[in-house]
């Protein structure tokens, strides 16, 4: 496992957990943010319902570790016990033992999808890709639209070489998204979807389908600083930095408070060495990771 991806489940158990505990799903998903080249700077930033902590030395989490099992032993259905089991367990990089009380902490909480996203992402980690995909279909079948099911689907199928099927899945979704949004309103996140689908189309260098995307993202929500900040990232990527430079600023000035210094340190990360785009059509066969 390398220590990008290892940082990527770190950054979304603890701000899933900070969500679940203290303020409810949050208003702008992180993960289409995080799932860029620069995701080691992101990872590497507290985030907004983060704050920076003392560093622990893994003896005492290991011994934490041991406390809440201990407790977990007497209080099997302890929630925060159960999450702050599976916060050390993080911390100690340990996704084997962190799959045992996340599937509780399911079993306890069926109507809150974050959990089954994050236990999904803790078994694609762990290296169990099929029983991670089958969570986040089980999770897209109740809600089609659940913006953290399709990213983390897409970015699994995107690792298995099968990034044909995440863009169909996710042009699927767009297409159906006023059917579902009608039928029940937001149960689809459009711009987070179109961020997903520029992801995948970024990760197969389709740079040009990926800032179309992003700039139909951002006709979708003109003040929404997401898209803004995914195609600066990519026209950084191909080179084009003094374009990237004022979308950074752009994005800055749109995105919130609490996400200001995260724009920042993304448009101050070193520059990708920029690669040609694929001269072969999705249409006409499948893309090249």
């Amino acid at each position: 496992m390398t220590d990008k991806r290892q940082n990527r489940w770190m950054v979304n158990l603890l701000i899933i957990l900070g969500l679940i505990s203290f303020v409810g799903i949050s208003a702008y998903p992180l993960f289409s943010m995080m799932q860029s080249s620069d995701v080691s700077q992101v990872a590497n930033t507290p985030s907004p319902t983060q704050s920076a902590s003392p560093q622990v030395n893994r003896g005492e989490l290991e011994a934490q570790a041991k406390g809440y099992e201990a407790l977990l032993k007497q209080e099997p259905d302890n929630q925060t016990a159960l999450r702050e089991l599976v916060r050390v367990k993080a911390q100690l990089k340990d996704t084997e033992g962190a799959i045992a009380p996340l599937e509780r902490l399911v079993k306890l909480n069926p109507g809150t999808t974050d959990y089954s996203v994050l236990l999904a992402q803790v078994k694609q980690e762990s290296g169990d890709a099929e029983g991670a995909a089958q969570i986040y279909r089980d999770v897209l079948k109740a809600e089609p639209g659940n913006v953290k099911a399709l990213d983390g689907y897409s970015f699994l199928l995107v690792q298995q070489d099968q990034a044909d099927r995440a863009i169909a899945m996710l042009q699927d979704t767009l297409k159906s998204a006023t059917q579902l949004n009608k039928a029940k309103p937001g149960s689809v996140d459009v711009v987070a979807t179109h961020l997903s689908l520029g992801y995948v189309y970024s990760s197969q260098k389709q740079y040009d389908k990926a800032i179309a995307v992003y700039d139909d993202a951002s006709k979708v929500d003109p003040k929404d600083f997401r898209p803004v900040l995914r195609k600066a990232i990519v026209l950084r990527e191909q080179g084009k930095t003094d374009e990237a430079k004022t979308l950074f600023e752009n994005a800055k000035n749109l995105a919130p408070v609490e996400y200001k210094g995260t724009v920042e340190r993304l448009a101050q990360a070193p520059q990708a060495s920029p690669s040609p785009a694929p001269t072969a059509s999705p249409a006409a066969s499948p893309p090249a990771k």
